[in-house]
């Protein structure tokens, strides 16, 4: 067993300020409180130093050791990673193209004894967060690739605009770039009942820029965010120093698995469980996707 594995979580996580444990106390309902308020009003909340700074370079190195694990492929995109022919109006929003470089460690490369894997399992830091997000409770994800996964954005390349599949995400930097890779988004652009193509046809044109933030982060720092509604990418990476984010996937409803399409392009690769889950999945909206 490593030293990390042996810790207990009140040694990874700053737990005199973010109580994971007694969430009942005034200090724990205050913590709470101000994230759903923040995720209500900003589709975004982000817990600084929720990592004790201490672990931060313990962080950086497991991550870093496990980038080269990425599967690496630059492609074609649009916001709602649907197929770029698809037949849309002239002037939709989905006929905008981007490429993106960033790039997905799966879970399946990820070590079990890491501080993320660590976190990603943990029942009290699951609770934590569905208390966040006003969420009875959570489920790993049950898909074997997309669970948890590493986010790698080389130097050049980025993650451009897009929207996410799932509700809501919880991410973690942790390498930040030299300069760039700033995480900017458009909180709550679009709801479940409209898709608001006019606003994100403003922010693709270069036009959003009253609907924008851009949020600093620092290793360690959680980020809670409504990806499915938020417009979000993050800007392109300059310097020598890749970008790493841990993404640490749940679902209110277990079993989740993901499309075949949309794990082979992240992932280069399909598991005998996405065969058997595909067409099974249940749609919560009718978004484009």
């Amino acid at each position: 067993m490593s030293t990390l594995e042996a810790m207990a979580l009140d040694q990874v996580v700053d737990t005199a300020r973010y109580p994971l444990s007694e969430l009942e106390s005034a200090e724990g309902q205050a913590v709470v409180s101000r994230a759903r308020r923040e995720l209500l009003t900003l589709g975004c909340t982000v817990l600084k130093d929720f990592i004790r700074p201490s672990l931060r370079d313990v962080l950086r190195q497991e991550c870093a050791a496990i980038a080269p694990r990425a599967h690496f492929d630059v492609e074609t995109v649009n916001v709602y990673n649907i197929a770029v022919d698809s037949a849309l109006p002239e002037d939709h929003p989905g006929r905008r193209t981007f490429q993106r470089g960033n790039a997905f460690v799966a879970r399946d490369r990820i070590p079990a004894g890491s501080l993320i894997s660590r976190l990603y399992s943990d029942q009290v830091f699951q609770r934590f967060i569905a208390d966040c997000f006003r969420l009875p409770q959570l489920h790993e994800l049950a898909d074997p690739l997309s669970g948890l996964v590493l986010n790698v954005v080389e130097p050049g390349m980025e993650h451009p605009w897009h929207f996410d599949t799932n509700e809501f995400t919880v991410s973690m930097l942790t390498q930040e770039a030299k300069a760039g890779g700033v995480f900017e988004y458009c909180p709550n652009i679009r709801s479940a009942h409209d898709e608001s193509f006019d606003d994100v046809r403003d922010v693709l044109d270069g036009r959003g820029g009253r609907m924008t933030r851009r949020l600093p982060l620092q290793p360690g720092d959680l980020q809670l965010f409504k990806g499915r509604y938020s417009l979000h990418r993050v800007s392109p990476v300059r310097g020598e120093v890749a970008r790493h984010s841990a993404i640490f996937a749940y679902s209110e409803r277990p079993g989740v698995i993901g499309s075949v399409a949309r794990t082979r392009q992240l992932f280069g690769r399909v598991l005998p469980g996405h065969l058997a889950a595909e067409g099974r999945a249940v749609r919560s909206d009718q978004l484009l996707d």
